[in-house]
């Protein structure tokens, strides 16, 4: 995959009704520029895999996508076998499956790590939400303490994605606690059907409460969350905020999951494309 080919990764995007926009996209390649992959079929774009590196840790897999006209013809097959490929030399492979998907990762050695509930709040919604004043906004000199702290709860390094967050959407990115002594904090992603909040990373419930709040309070539009099934007060404070579960994801690895990260700190991942 190249530049040139994302309005085709848009393409299938829009018709199967993801998410990603452009900048998406342009992370991958700019992420692991040799790790992404087209199938094409009479010189048209019809599947894409998208891969990425964090550090010597564990690689993710995503953006299995392939035409709706061409699917059953075993062009997913062929790309999951690419990706794998691409990936080869790595002690670990992550990725997060849908339910119809599940399937096909199982039969190629990937086994189940946690399961993630997918919840929507429309736009129009009661916010049901108040601001404690914990949470403040983040600066350019809480970003190294946050990027430390994330790569403990998640297992890697991944700063540019954090950083790209912080510059696209700096309104609805907070933190609780001092540079060197993060407690807790959030981002979010613009997309062209809704707005991805996560990750949400704290200490405890409430400070991920302070940290969602303040995220509904900025403004009035349709939003995700993706969460793992840890905690049921937890779902049920996010539910009562108007938020209710879509779809479900299962968070999965093949090889030695070595760096897992601390997922009991995990209130909201960055989403199924990068984690």
């Amino acid at each position: 995959m190249k530049h040139q080919d994302i309005p085709a990764g848009l393409r299938l995007c829009r018709a199967s009704r993801w998410n990603q926009l452009e900048s998406d996209w342009a992370a991958f390649l700019e992420l692991n520029p040799a790790g992404c992959r087209v199938a094409e079929k009479d010189g048209q774009v019809i599947g894409t895999v998208a891969t990425i590196r964090y550090q010597d840790r564990f690689s993710w897999l995503a953006m299995m996508l392939v035409d709706p006209q061409e699917r059953r013809t075993g062009i997913g097959t062929q790309l999951l076998s690419e990706g794998l490929a691409v990936l080869a030399d790595q002690r670990c492979i992550r990725l997060d499956a849908t339910p119809a998907g599940r399937e096909l990762y199982r039969e190629h050695g990937f086994l189940d790590e946690y399961s993630i509930g997918r919840m929507t709040r429309s736009r129009g919604t009661d916010t049901n939400a108040t601001a404690s004043g914990r949470a403040r906004r983040m600066s350019e000199k809480d970003l190294n303490g946050v990027f430390e702290r994330d790569r403990e709860i998640f297992g890697a390094d991944r700063q540019y994605l954090l950083r790209s967050l912080f510059d696209r959407s700096p309104e609805y990115a907070w933190v609780v606690g001092e540079p060197e002594a993060v407690r807790g904090y959030c981002f979010s992603r613009p997309g062209f059907l809704y707005r991805q909040l996560g990750p949400i990373m704290a200490d405890d419930e409430n400070i991920a409460s302070d940290l969602l709040s303040q995220c509904l309070l900025e403004a009035d539009e349709t939003f995700v969350i993706d969460i793992p099934h840890a905690s049921l007060d937890w779902l049920a404070w996010v539910s009562a905020r108007g938020f209710r579960e879509e779809r479900t994801f299962v968070r999965m690895y093949r090889g030695e999951n070595t760096y897992p990260g601390n997922p009991e700190y995990l209130f909201a991942v960055l989403g199924p494309e990068f984690g």
